[in-house]
């Protein structure tokens, strides 16, 4: 997975908000297989090996129900590191009654799901590297059906929950603008582009990999950013490299009139949709 690591760009943690952090805390736990990390009132960092924070909810106090699409989180995508931990979730959801749809990207093989307050959960395992065909710079992704047969015969019964090694493989982002959004993602973060589809949607990386972001419009464009007090995206982090790295992205954010604010190790921007991010070392 050293797509995951530095010096690539590559996302880290995933805070979402939800209405019952209890209910969220069950169903990550028995149906993901998330350990808690950290709880407090109102919120939970939640791991897969027991040191390292990959998702936290967070419980509102007060909820304002969305009365159309709003920009935010698409889905966040758990990458495990074999097909058999993939064929051992599967087996795990049909055993709990969990629906969950699959597609076949050619890269990778997913699963998709919701969790109770409808934030977007995928979860995948990628093709060999050595098997992804690039036509110049950019990756060959499809959507076929998953040939869900030949992944259960790898199957072992061995579901302890997540393995320790599960990293967040990418964020898919619903955006109001895909032209305001690769402006800022390619000249303010250094992004590469390595798909596009159509004028819909965008798949951006750093060192090669297939995407560590998604981009789309396809329910949100020219949609309001999601409100304070709404269910779903909260922030994302980043991991960035190194102090110059920040510097020079924090001097092409400014440049393209992106607000920067330092925080503890690192600091903050947000996209033209209102998406937070934390870049942090």
């Amino acid at each position: 997975m050293h797509f995951h690591d530095k010096p690539n760009t590559y996302v880290t943690n995933i805070e979402v908000k939800v209405s019952d952090l209890q209910r969220s805390l069950t169903y990550y736990q028995d149906i993901i297989g998330f350990k808690v990390l950290q709880q407090e009132a109102n919120r939970a960092t939640l791991t897969a090996d027991g040191k390292t924070a990959l998702l936290t909810i967070v419980q509102l106090e007060t909820i304002e129900q969305k009365t159309s699409s709003t920009s935010g989180l698409y889905h966040f995508a758990l990458l495990l590191p074999t097909r058999r931990d993939l064929a051992n979730i599967i087996t795990h959801f049909r055993q709990s009654g969990v629906y969950f749809g699959a597609s076949d990207h050619d890269v990778s093989e997913a699963l998709y799901l919701r969790d109770p307050d409808e934030n977007g959960i995928e979860i995948y395992v990628d093709r060999p590297e050595s098997d992804w065909t690039w036509r110049s710079d950019q990756v060959h992704m499809v959507t076929e059906p998953l040939n869900i047969p030949s992944i259960l015969a790898e199957a072992d019964g061995q579901w302890h929950g997540l393995p320790a090694n599960t990293v967040m493989g990418h964020i898919h982002l619903s955006v109001s603008s895909l032209v305001a959004a690769e402006t800022f993602y390619t000249k303010g973060l250094g992004f590469d582009i390595v798909t596009r589809y159509g004028e819909q949607a965008l798949f951006i990386s750093t060192g090669r990999y297939h995407h560590h972001i998604g981009l789309n419009t396809w329910y949100s464009e020219g949609a309001p950013k999601l409100g304070e007090n709404q269910i779903g995206l909260k922030s994302y982090t980043l991991r960035l490299d190194n102090e110059e790295q920040a510097n020079t992205l924090k001097a092409n954010l400014r440049q393209i009139g992106a607000p920067v604010t330092d925080i503890d190790g690192g600091f903050q921007t947000e996209d033209p949709a209102g998406n937070v991010i934390l870049l942090k070392f």
